[in-house]
């Protein structure tokens, strides 16, 4: 997964009352298939400020094997079995973000949980920059310099960013977002207080408003707790900060 070159983020909007229904089914019937066919689910999510919202990450190689493999599992015998079920529970599937990462995620060494496992405590935040397209790469830099040591200096662990990918969806099958330019950002936190005093310690600094005024609309940040498969994880404890 740390060689993969595109990811998607993908943010699910459900019926009401369904998403623990589809965190179990996901989780239990398409997290190993599509990894087997060279996908990579760095992380599933509740997005604790929507009740009906499932958000998740995927990734891939390169655009290539992105389609082959989305053609292999969406026509294949896993999908086939369990798709009425998951659509049951879904209103709109097509919010997707294609990216390509800048920092990707360290996830070497993450063993992921077997079914039943408990929800992890902690969260994580994935804010989304509009930029620019002609600026992304510059803003990713000056981020990197600037900002990220400022976000780490007041409690936040940055643990990757990226930004749009460009190429055309080489599986129209499934829409993406297209015609606009992001910079994302995800970090973690031990516990939602953590996080709401990182903001606030935040909110004062000038590099961080600077840095913010070449954005092109106000970020959006989702606050996600991981689901009890999910690679990905909140800081356990905010010692870890410093490990």
């Amino acid at each position: 997964m740390n060689g993969h070159g595109v990811y998607e983020l993908r943010q699910y909007t459900l019926r009401p009352g369904q998403r623990e229904r589809l965190v179990e089914l996901f989780e239990r019937e398409f997290v190993e298939p599509q990894e087997a066919l060279g996908m990579g689910l760095p992380g599933q999510f509740r997005d604790l400020d929507d009740p009906d919202r499932f958000v998740w990450l995927r990734s891939f190689v390169d655009m290539d094997t992105r389609a082959t493999a989305l053609a292999t599992f969406y026509d294949g015998p896993v999908w086939r079995a369990h798709r009425e079920a998951a659509n049951a529970t879904m209103l709109d599937s097509d919010d997707v973000l294609l990216l390509q990462p800048i920092e990707r995620f360290a996830l070497d060494g993450l063993a992921r949980p077997a079914p039943g496992a408990r929800a992890p405590a902690g969260l994580l935040t994935a804010t989304v920059c509009p930029v620019r397209a002609a600026e992304g790469q510059a803003i990713a830099r000056d981020f990197q310099v600037r900002v990220q040591p400022l976000l780490e200096r007041h409690g936040a662990r940055v643990l990757a960013s990226f930004v749009t990918e460009p190429a055309r969806n080489t599986y129209p099958r499934l829409p993406v977002r297209e015609g606009e330019f992001v910079f994302v950002w995800f970090a973690a936190f031990a516990a939602a207080s953590a996080q709401a005093e990182h903001r606030a310690a935040c909110a004062g600094e000038p590099a961080l408003a600077a840095w913010s005024r070449r954005l092109e609309a106000a970020p959006e940040t989702l606050r996600l707790a991981p689901t009890p498969r999910s690679l990905l994880r909140g800081l356990s404890h905010p010692a870890e900060i410093d490990a």
